[in-house]
């Protein structure tokens, strides 16, 4: 509700990333005075290119910076974070470590830290991920199952979620954790991804390519809908009983990598490109997807968009910004 945000300081880690960008147009078209750290100029991400810039104000800095974080907290009085800031990339984290866990972990706790010494910030949502589950024998995750990550952005994701956990529990910080499904959506410049990868294939008429044996099941979940339920746990954790909880948010529809390419595929009506299976992920769990049953439950909660009608939208999105680009 617009009466819950018009003029409340709300700070976004993030703000270029998907969820991040989809989540900054919410809160600014619903009143809010949004404030984000930016920590790298990406000029083709949805908040240059449509304006969202001008409606924010930008802090200049990395999450791993416990100064500009502390700075940005007090200068600008934030009331409400939603940190969603993190390198999200699974290819780059098996890759280079390192600089993985000093965003997602090391960034997590500086936050925290950060958080606890102000006496402002009244709640905090930590973007989590179905990934901080690691391999689990039965299906689907559910929220108190233990978080056994066990390749590098899986490890990366349980010890954020951990760190956050023991802040409440600990230091009794307000603070939530969300664990969404695989995102998908307009904006996503990460074109390794099966969705965005498979539309701009299909853009220039070449064959998508899926470099798992494409039989990896995940849960899909349209970024505009995760937008606006974290929109909504922030609002819930005016009730007590919902701070401290971890929710797991997605469709409920678990998918393949070739079942979800090939519905691109039909929705843009070329099931002629077939797509071409590498078979070369490594690091990944094959079978991995979220049961919502809580967040339906104790929020009230399910999604607008059906699968098909979220991708949809996003191919529309990337035609329109794909023959921008070609221009």
């Amino acid at each position: 509700m617009i009466e819950n945000w018009l003029n409340k300081n709300v700070f976004v880690t993030g703000c270029t990333g998907l969820l991040g960008s989809w989540l900054t147009e919410e809160l600014i078209n619903l009143g809010a005075n949004v404030i984000c750290l930016v920590r790298d100029y990406v000029p083709l991400s949805r908040i240059y290119k449509e304006g969202l810039i001008d409606k924010i104000s930008v802090i200049s800095g990395s999450l791993e910076d416990y100064y500009v974080i502390e700075r940005a907290l007090n200068e600008y009085e934030v009331e409400v974070i939603f940190h969603l800031g993190a390198q999200a990339i699974v290819p780059i984290a098996n890759n280079n470590p390192f600089s993985t866990f000093e965003s997602n972990v090391k960034g997590t706790w500086v936050l925290l830290e950060a958080c606890r010494r102000n006496r402002k910030v009244n709640k905090i949502l930590i973007a989590s991920s179905d990934k901080a589950y690691g391999d689990q024998k039965i299906l689907p995750y559910t929220e108190e199952m233990p978080l056994i990550g066990r390749n590098p952005y899986d490890v990366s994701k349980s010890c954020a979620d951990l760190i956050a956990q023991m802040y409440f529990y600990h230091y009794r910080l307000s603070v939530c954790i969300t664990r969404c499904g695989n995102l998908f959506g307009g904006g996503d410049l990460n074109f390794n991804r099966i969705t965005p990868g498979t539309i701009r294939s299909v853009f220039y008429n070449e064959r998508p390519v899926i470099r798992s044996d494409g039989k990896y099941v995940r849960d899909y979940f349209y970024v505009k809908d995760a937008a606006k339920v974290y929109i909504l746990l922030a609002e819930k954790m005016d009730d007590s009983s919902i701070v401290g909880q971890a929710f797991n948010f997605g469709n409920d529809t678990p998918m393949t990598v070739l079942e979800i390419t090939d519905e691109i595929l039909s929705l843009m009506n070329r099931l002629d490109l077939e797509p071409i299976i590498l078979n070369q992920a490594k690091g990944e769990i094959p079978r991995q997807y979220l049961s919502s049953k809580k967040a339906r439950e104790m929020l009230q909660w399910k999604p607008t968009f059906s699968l098909r009608e979220g991708l949809l939208e996003t191919i529309e999105w990337y035609k329109d910004y794909l023959t921008h680009i070609k221009r």
